[in-house]
């Protein structure tokens, strides 16, 4: 017996908050030469499946873009190898071959079929381009063009493929660029994706750790969206919001260690646990682009971050577990008692939002949700917001495909917004953080000015 169906109705209109104006520039630069479809290598038959509670805000989102860049040469062989190698892991992760869907009460899902065109395989040259520029490049503007989907939502992924990878030869290696749908699948998931293909084209015969796609076992409640595109989804009207610029700030080991004691050198007074680098890191990152944006003292600053609930749940789920298993998780102060209180007053208010989420606050606000469905834009993260994204646990710099690690490994210009920060394992290694940030113009440059903050030790 099927458990019943919710039901809302939502029109979805989003316009992308990051100018493409600098596109016409770099176009030249870039040259598409083939576009290509790769499936699964064996017969796989109709697959469907339902997505729950945890996808289903994220069909708003934009397609969730990363861009990894590696010195090499042999670029045709490289992309063969590539498609070789992504025809043996779809055996495995074979919903990101197939589209969205949905069920005839209108539930959406992901499908599969034999006779569907696959993930989306795009080959271009840009022989202009350097591995060294794209590595010093601090914003996005260069990537443009080397990442499919600019401001493609992932709700048009009902006639979309749901995976596009974009192989570009550059003057001394190769760019890819990937662009996956976030309402299937969350940054654990597009890592454990992207580590077993370079498993495979590395040289092993089979995924060392399935996929666990049994969605509907951490949740069964059957939603109806009434969702609709607006009439031209792609590249909104950039002029809607404030003009953003984004900068990727490199914090050593020494500055990661200096941050985490500076945070840690009072302890919490309710004698809870130490603050963990990424609680340290999460208030540097809140208190320095809140005095970067000069509110008054009185005004709210949310901090956001997108947990990962796989160990939070009931009963847990594996690591393993394909899908959204993540929440956004809030905390709020005024900006005057943020830059007033030492560190550890910002650092104890991420710490208990972070501990408070357990398995029954997820429970209800999973419950609160299918009672009344709110489809979020992805810049629905709260006023004058800090909002964190991608972990630094993630082992980007491990995404090895046979011709060694990549130089670099970035986010794309999607699901920006005043506010938005990505963090990665930094490419030195060891303890060292990349964090990229996109803040309005102004605030950008006060950041980049405050030496406390940027801590170049």
């Amino acid at each position: 017996m099927q458990p019943p169906t919710t039901s809302s109705s939502v029109y979805v209109s989003i316009s992308s908050s990051i100018s493409d104006s600098g596109k016409k520039e770099e176009m030249s630069k870039v040259k598409i030469i083939s576009t290509s479809h790769v499936k699964p290598g064996k017969m796989i038959g109709r697959k469907e499946c339902q997505l729950v509670t945890f996808d289903l805000p994220y069909l708003a989102f934009h397609y969730n873009q990363k861009l990894l860049f590696y010195k090499c040469g042999e670029f045709e062989e490289k992309v063969e190898k590539l498609k070789d190698g992504l025809r043996v892991v779809l055996e495995e992760f074979y919903q990101l071959a197939g589209k969205l869907g949905k069920d005839e009460d209108g539930v959406f899902r992901v499908e599969y079929d034999d006779d569907m065109d696959g993930v989306e395989v795009v080959e271009a040259t840009a022989m202009e381009i350097g591995i060294e520029e794209l590595a010093a490049e601090d914003g996005t503007a260069s990537f443009k063009d080397l990442i499919p989907y600019n401001g493609v939502l992932n709700l048009e992924g009902l006639h979309r493929p749901l995976l596009s990878v974009q192989v570009t030869k550059l003057k001394d290696g190769v760019a890819m660029g990937c662009a996956f749908n976030h309402a299937i699948l969350d940054g654990t998931s597009t890592w454990h994706f992207m580590s077993s293909w370079a498993q495979i084209c590395s040289g092993s015969n089979s995924v060392s750790v399935s996929p666990f796609l049994e969605r509907t076992k951490v949740r069964n409640t059957r939603v109806k969206l009434d969702l609709s595109l607006p009439p031209n989804p792609v590249n909104g009207d950039a002029n809607q919001g404030p003009q953003l610029r984004e900068k990727l700030f490199r914090f050593s080991e020494a500055a990661i260690d200096k941050i985490k004691s500076k945070v840690n050198s009072t302890p919490p007074s309710d004698s809870s646990k130490p603050f963990s680098t990424f609680q340290s890191l999460a208030y540097h990152v809140w208190h320095h682009v809140t005095l970067a944006r000069e509110l008054k003292p009185q005004d709210y600053t949310v901090f956001t971050l997108f947990a990962d609930c796989r160990k939070r749940v009931d009963p847990p789920m594996p690591e393993s577990y394909f899908g959204n298993l993540i929440h956004a998780i809030f905390t709020v102060t005024a900006a005057g008692l943020l830059s007033a209180n030492p560190p550890q007053f910002g650092a104890s208010l991420v710490q208990k939002a972070i501990e408070a989420h357990n398995a029954k606050a997820i429970e209800e606000r999973n419950k609160e949700w299918e009672a009344a469905p709110k489809i979020f834009e992805y810049k629905d993260a709260g006023v004058n917001c800090v909002a964190v994204g991608s972990s630094p646990r993630f082992k980007v710099y491990d995404v090895d495909f046979g011709w060694g690690k990549p130089e670099g490994v970035r986010s794309g210009s999607n699901n920006r917004f005043d506010g938005m920060v990505y963090l990665y394992q930094g490419k030195s290694g060891g303890r060292s953080i990349d964090v990229e940030i996109a803040l309005e113009a102004g605030a950008l440059e006060k950041l980049e000015k405050d030496k406390e903050f940027v801590l170049e030790v």
